[in-house]
């Protein structure tokens, strides 16, 4: 293995996960707490990361941020993703327990650790691009979410509710936002831009150190085998078998790169909150996010290695 390229995607995902281990001392050693982690977290979702979708989009080339086939492709590898999950937990897992499974295996933290490793990897590119992967992907992360929840779990709902949280989700707004200011030729005053950029500035930090606050090592713990099936498929099954299909259908560089980045995301937080809202397992989406994240720091770094190294990104 060469010592220059693993010196390199160390350089990238380290920070990254730095960040995520912080996070979990600071709240060992109570300099957080839940409270506060409640708190920045709302923040980022609704003020911060909003804001810095919004201003990657709108500074970004549209014809280079925007590209339909990548995102496209995206989607369609979570869908059949998500498919596969089932598919094996209808076999495998409890009924009480598959719909948190299921969303576990498929749901990933792209808005926070992907697009955090795609903006090191990428810069601008990683940022622009990464935001519109990011904020597209919600759409399919929460229908197919509230799909397998309802038909495991106590999570009820209807068609006209799941459309009107996702017209209202912040990050949708940013993306669209972004979009339709770059496609309208939008110009900010300098003095605006440089204060949005100081507030977007903080996003990718405090979401990480979130990220690492509640994490739950001993939720892992309690909800063992299914944690660790659920989170090898996220973490290692998905992006290894469709990275390579991307790779087969003619996808290289950057966008192999930000496919990549994106499909090995660990599982998202907000799958903790949607699990409890359905009345699900709550410890086992906890564990399925501890040990996914954890799992996520090796299994990315060594497929950034390999991909360097065969020169395919």
């Amino acid at each position: 293995m060469n010592n220059e390229i693993f010196a390199q995607v160390f350089a990238v995902t380290a920070p990254v996960f730095t960040m995520v281990l912080l996070g979990a001392l600071l709240k060992k050693i109570r300099l957080i707490d839940d409270a506060f982690i409640g708190t920045a977290s709302m923040l980022t979702f609704k003020a911060t990361m909003p804001t810095l979708l919004f201003l990657s989009i709108l500074q970004a080339d549209l014809s280079t941020a925007l590209q339909p086939w990548l995102v496209g492709y995206f989607c369609l590898a979570t869908c059949l993703t998500f498919a596969g999950a089932w598919a094996w937990a209808a076999k495998r897992v409890p009924a009480a327990a598959r719909g948190v499974y299921v969303q576990g295996a498929f749901r990933g933290n792209c808005g926070i650790v992907s697009l955090a490793l795609a903006a090191g990897l990428y810069g601008d590119y990683g940022l622009s691009v990464g935001g519109v992967m990011a904020g597209l992907i919600i759409v399919v992360f929460n229908v197919l979410s509230t799909l397998v929840l309802s038909v495991y779990g106590g999570y009820r709902t209807t068609p006209r509710t799941v459309l009107r949280d996702l017209v209202r989700n912040p990050l949708i707004i940013a993306v669209a936002a972004g979009l339709l200011g770059s496609l309208a030729g939008l110009s900010l005053p300098r003095w605006l831009l440089v204060s949005g950029d100081y507030f977007a500035g903080i996003t990718l930090p405090i979401a990480l150190i979130c990220v690492g606050g509640s994490l739950s090592l001993a939720a892992f713990r309690q909800s063992g085998s299914q944690a660790l099936g659920a989170s090898v498929i996220k973490v290692g099954v998905s992006p290894l078998l469709f990275t390579t299909l991307a790779w087969v259908l003619g996808f290289e560089g950057r966008e192999l790169g930000m496919l990549f980045l994106f499909l090995a995301s660990p599982t998202a937080a907000v799958s903790y909150v949607m699990a409890k809202a359905a009345g699900g397992d709550s410890r086992l989406a906890a564990g399925i996010i501890a040990l996914s994240t954890l799992l996520a720091a090796a299994s990315i770094m060594t497929g950034l290695v390999l991909m360097s190294a065969l020169a395919l990104i």
